[in-house]
C-alpha cells in the first residue's frame, strides 16, 4: 500500500518546483506565512489534481480541469475540501435544518407530544401506533384525524410536516415561515423633490433607469397622457404617480382608462410591485443594495413572534418543552434535553426514541466538540461566520464514516477561543482514526504540536515564498534555520519582556446596562487612546456588544439599541468598522478595483505616448465595459462551464487566454509591461515598477503593512477570506487618515494571519493609537490580547451561559482572574 503523496516539481503559482512526501492516514498540518503558497499547494495542486483524475476515472471530461503545473503527483485518494466560504445564502436554512437534527425534532414532537384540544383546552396525549415507523417514512405519511378524548372534537393528525416551517402545513400564514413581515419604505424609495432622471427613485439606476423612463414615456405616450422624467415626483399628477408607483397592471392604475389595453413597450412593471417580486424571488432576503437603501423595514411576525410556525405545533410539548423552546436553545441544550427524554417519556413510547437516540446524540456531541455547543437550532445559516461554516461541516463529514479520504481544510480554528482548540483537535484526530488523511493549513500553534507531520513553507510571502523550508515535527522546525514558524517559536521560548500598557487619554466610553441576545452587563467601560481587546470563548457575546451596541451609540444620546445608555462618544470624531462580512459576491470585483488603483492605473496606461496614438482612453483599458476588453469573456479572462450536479468549473478564455483585452490594448506597455501583466501580478511585485506613482505606491505599501501583499492585483474579491477582506479595508482607510480622533471597531483582524504576521498587524494598530485614535478588537489571538492595554473579557461560557463581564483590566490583571477561560492562557503565554 502507498504510504505516502509524492509530489514532484510542483510550480503552480509562488511554488518553486516542490517537491515532497505527504505522509497518508495522518494528521498533517501546513503552516507558513500569509500568501507563501500553502493554499496553492493544498488547493491548487492537491485538490484540483484530485479531482480531475476523479473525473477521468468517471469518464467525464476532464480536460476543463486544467492539470496543475507539476512533473507528477502520487498517492492521491478522493479528496473533499472544506473552505471558510457560507455558500448557503438562503434565509429559511437554519443550523438545525442543515444538520438534519430539526428532522429528529420534528420526529420526536409529531410522535410523543402532548398537544391542546382546541375546543375543550384539555392535554391529548400522544398516540404511539403505527410501531416500527422511520423517520423518512413518517414524512410521507398521511395525516388521518382523531378524536379528542375528552370532548370528542375531531382533529387533524399532526405528523412531521407540521412541525415544519418550510412546508404549508407547519408554516406560519402570516409571514409564510420566514419569522418577520417586511414592508416597503416608500420615503427611502422616491424622493419628491427630485425628478426619476436625477435619482427622484433610489431603486433604478444607471442603464436600468434609462430603459425605465423609455417604457414609462411610451406608457404615457399610449395612454394619452404626458410623462416627464424632467418633472419632480412631488409635482406629479395622480395618473402619473399610479403608473410610477404601481405599473400598468395595477387596480390603482386600470381605474384612469378602464378600456385601454396595454401593448408591447408600455408594460411598466411598477417600482413597488417590482421590488416585492425581487424580494419573494430571493424568498425573502432584501439584496444588498435594498437593504442599504433601507427599502425593506423588517418587523417580527406578530402572529408567531418569530418562531416561523402555526399555533397548533407551538403548544405541543415533549418533556415540559415546546418545539419553539428547543429551538431556541443552544446546542449543548439540546443535547441535554435528548438524554434526559427516555426517563421522563411513558415507556410504551420508548421503542420510537431507539433510531433517534442511536443518532441525534452523537451529531449534537460531534457540534460540541468543535466548539459549536452555543449555536441554536433556529440560527440562521446566513448569519454563521467562515470558520463556524466550516467546523460545522466538518461535524457533519465525521458521522458520514468515510474512509480513504483526503481532507483539505482551510484553518479551521478561525474565530475559536483557545479553550475550544482541543475539541477541534480531538475532532480531525478522529477524522485521521477512521483511516483518513486530514490536511490542514492552520498557523495556530496548539494545532501544530497535536500534529503527527507539519510542513512549513516559506520563507516569506509571494515570490519569497514558494519553498518547504522545514517539516517533520515542531521541535524539527525549530532546528531549521530558515523556518520563520520556527524562528518563531524560539523566539516565544526565550524569557518574556516587561511590556509597557499606555493608560490611555484619561476618557471613556462607558456602556450602561447592556441587554442583548444573551449579553446582560451594568457597566463597562473602554479607555480611549487605547488598544483593547474583548476577549472570552466562541458565542460569548462578544461581537453582540461592540458591533449590535457599541458601533450603534449615537454621541446625541438618542435611544440607544440594546443598552441603557452609551456616555463618553462625544470624544470621539467618528467610529470605523471592519466586521468579517464578504466584500461582495460580483466575480467582476477585484483587488484592484476595490482599492481604487484600478481608476490610476486605466489613466496611466491612458496618457502614454502609445496609447494616445491608438486613440485608446481609459475606458479602453477597463475589463468592465467594451471597447478594449475581450468581448468572449466579457474582460474576465474566464469562462464558466455548467457542470449540471457539480459545482460550475472556470477554465481559461480560448480567445485572450486569460487576458482579458484585445491585442490592440495589450501592445500598450507600460516599463515593458502590459495592463493584463500587472493585473496577473502580486501586490508585492508591482511596487517596484509602480514606486514612482506616488499615490499607487502608497497603496502598495499599505496593502503590505497589513500583510497582503502576496494578494494578486486582478484576484476576485469573492475568493477572498473574511479577514483578508478585513485587512483590505483597513489598508483602504490607513490610506487616508482621519484627522478627528477615530474609534476602529475590529472583528477578529488576525483571521488567517501567521504568528510573524500578527506582530506586523499589532505594530499598524499601534500606530493608529500613537497617533491618537482608539482601537477595539474582538480577537481570539493571545498573541496579539497580550500586547493590548487593556482587556474586557466576556462569558464565562457561550450562548446562555455567557454575556457576563468576567474579568476587566490589563493582560496581567485578568490572567490573575481564576474564573476567566482567557485568563488561563494568558497566564501562561505571559509567563
Amino acid at each position: 500500500m502507498n504510504e505516502y503523496i509524492v509530489i514532484k516539481g510542483a510550480r503552480e503559482n509562488n511554488l518553486k518546483n516542490v517537491s515532497l512526501s505527504i505522509p497518508k492516514y495522518k494528521l498533517v498540518v501546513l503552516t507558513g506565512p500569509s500568501g507563501s503558497g500553502k493554499s496553492t499547494l493544498a488547493m491548487d495542486t492537491l485538490q484540483r489534481e484530485c479531482q480531475r483524475q476523479y473525473m477521468d476515472s468517471m469518464r467525464m471530461t476532464s480536460d476543463t480541469i486544467g492539470k496543475p503545473k507539476a512533473e507528477s503527483i502520487k498517492g492521491l485518494s478522493p479528496s473533499i475540501s472544506v473552505g471558510q466560504h457560507v455558500t448557503n445564502r438562503n434565509p429559511r436554512s437554519t443550523v438545525g435544518t442543515v444538520t438534519d437534527i430539526y428532522t429528529f425534532v420534528r420526529f420526536i414532537f409529531s410522535r410523543l407530544g402532548k398537544r391542546i384540544c382546541p375546543s375543550c383546552n384539555e392535554n391529548i396525549p400522544p398516540t404511539f401506533e403505527p410501531e416500527g415507523m422511520l423517520v423518512e417514512e413518517e414524512e410521507e405519511w398521511g395525516h388521518p384525524s382523531i378524536d379528542c378524548p375528552h370532548c370528542g372534537a375531531e382533529l387533524e393528525q399532526l405528523g412531521m410536516p407540521h412541525f415544519s416551517f418550510n412546508k404549508p402545513e407547519g408554516a406560519c400564514e402570516t409571514c409564510s415561515g420566514l419569522g418577520h413581515v417586511a414592508s416597503i419604505n416608500e420615503t427611502a424609495v422616491f424622493n419628491p423633490d427630485l425628478s426619476i432622471r436625477d435619482g427622484g427613485v433610489a431603486s433604478l439606476n444607471g442603464v436600468h433607469r434609462d430603459i425605465q423612463i423609455r417604457i414609462l414615456m411610451s406608457a404615457g405616450k399610449h395612454f394619452g397622457f404626458d410623462f416627464d422624467p424632467d418633472q419632480s415626483l412631488g409635482d406629479y399628477g395622480e395618473v402619473q404617480r399610479d403608473l410610477l408607483y404601481y405599473g400598468v397592471d395595477s387596480e390603482a392604475f386600470k381605474r384612469h382608462y378602464p378600456n385601454v389595453k396595454p401593448v408591447q413597450g408600455t408594460k411598466f412593471e411598477g417600482v413597488i410591485p417590482g421590488l416585492w417580486r425581487r424580494y419573494k424571488e430571493k424568498d425573502g432576503e432584501a439584496s444588498s443594495q435594498e437593504k442599504d437603501g433601507g427599502f425593506f423595514s423588517e418587523k417580527v411576525c406578530p402572529e408567531c413572534l418569530g418562531t416561523r410556525l402555526k399555533k397548533q405545533a407551538r403548544l405541543v410539548k415533549v418533556a415540559d418543552a415546546t418545539i419553539t423552546d428547543v429551538l431556541s436553545w443552544s446546542l449543548g441544550e439540546v443535547y441535554e434535553w435528548t438524554n434526559n427524554l427516555q426517563s421522563v417519556l411513558p415507556s410504551e413510547g420508548l421503542h420510537l426514541l431507539e433510531p433517534i437516540l442511536d443518532e441525534m446524540p452523537s451529531r449534537l456531541k460531534r457540534i460540541i466538540d468543535v466548539g459549536l455547543g452555543y449555536l441554536s437550532m433556529n440560527r440562521q445559516t446566513v448569519t454563521l461566520s467562515g470558520g463556524e461554516a466550516q467546523r460545522l461541516r466538518l461535524a457533519s463529514l465525521l458521522g458520514s464514516g468515510l474512509t480513504g479520504v483526503l481532507y483539505i481544510l482551510d484553518e479551521p480554528t478561525t474565530g475559536l477561543h483557545p479553550r475550544d482548540t482541543a475539541g477541534l483537535i480531538r475532532v480531525l484526530q478522529e477524522l485521521r482514526d477512521l483511516g483518513n488523511t486530514v490536511l490542514v493549513i492552520e498557523h495556530d500553534v496548539e494545532m501544530m504540536r497535536a500534529a503527527d507531520h507539519v510542513i512549513d513553507i516559506g520563507p516569506g510571502a509571494g515570490l519569497n515564498g514558494g519553498t518547504v523550508v522545514g517539516e517533520g515535527r515542531l521541535e524539527d522546525l525549530m532546528a531549521r534555520e530558515l523556518s520563520i514558524t520556527g524562528a518563531y517559536l524560539r523566539e516565544e521560548n526565550q524569557s518574556a519582556t516587561a511590556r509597557l500598557r499606555r493608560k490611555g487619554n484619561g476618557q471613556f466610553i462607558t456602556i450602561h446596562k447592556a441587554q442583548s441576545r444573551n449579553v446582560s452587563i451594568p457597566v463597562v467601560s473602554i479607555p480611549l487612546g487605547s488598544l483593547v481587546s474583548v476577549t472570552g470563548v466562541s458565542g460569548s457575546g462578544k461581537s453582540t456588544l461592540v458591533f449590535d451596541i457599541l458601533a450603534q451609540g449615537s454621541p446625541q444620546g438618542d435611544k440607544q439599541t440594546g443598552c441603557n445608555e452609551i456616555t463618553g462618544l462625544e470624544n470621539v470624531g467618528n467610529i470605523v468598522i471592519f466586521d468579517q462580512s464578504p466584500m461582495g459576491r460580483i466575480q467582476r470585483s477585484n483587488v484592484a478595483t476595490y482599492t481604487d488603483v484600478y481608476t490610476q492605473l486605466r489613466q496611466l496606461f491612458a496618457g502614454l505616448q502609445e496609447a494616445k496614438a491608438r486613440k485608446l482612453t481609459a475606458k479602453h483599458f477597463s475589463f468592465n465595459t467594451a471597447g478594449g476588453r475581450c468581448e468572449t469573456c466579457q474582460g474576465l479572462g474566464v469562462l464558466s462551464v455548467d457542470m449540471n450536479f457539480m459545482p460550475d468549473l472556470e477554465v481559461k478564455c480560448h480567445d485572450c487566454r486569460g487576458r482579458r483585452f484585445t491585442d490592440e490594448v495589450l501592445q500598450v506597455k507600460y516599463d515593458g509591461y502590459s495592463i493584463s501583466d500587472l493585473l496577473d501580478m502580486s501586490v508585492q511585485e508591482s511596487l517596484s515598477i509602480l514606486k514612482t506613482e506616488t499615490k499607487i505606491a502608497g497603496i502598495i505599501e499599505m496593502l503590505c503593512e497589513v500583510g497582503l501583499g502576496y494578494l494578486k492585483w486582478g484576484q476576485s474579491v469573492k475568493t477572498l477570506s473574511g479577514g483578508e477582506g478585513q485587512r483590505i479595508r483597513l489598508a483602504k482607510e490607513l490610506s487616508k487618515p482621519s484627522k478627528n480622533h477615530t474609534l476602529y471597531l475590529l472583528d477578529e483582524p488576525t483571521t488567517g494571519l501567521h504568528p510573524t504576521d500578527i506582530k506586523q498587524l499589532y505594530t499598524l494598530l499601534d500606530k493608529l493609537v500613537d497617533l491618537g485614535n482608539t482601537v477595539v478588537v474582538v480577537e481570539h489571538s493571545l498573541e496579539l490580547i497580550r500586547e493590548s492595554d487593556w482587556v474586557i473579557d466576556i462569558g464565562p461560557e457561550g450562548g446562555a451561559a455567557g454575556g457576563q463581564l468576567v474579568a476587566v483590566g490589563t493582560p496581567e490583571q485578568v490572567a490573575d482572574v481564576t474564573e476567566s477561560h482567557t485568563g488561563k492562557f494568558l497566564k501562561a503565554i505571559l509567563a
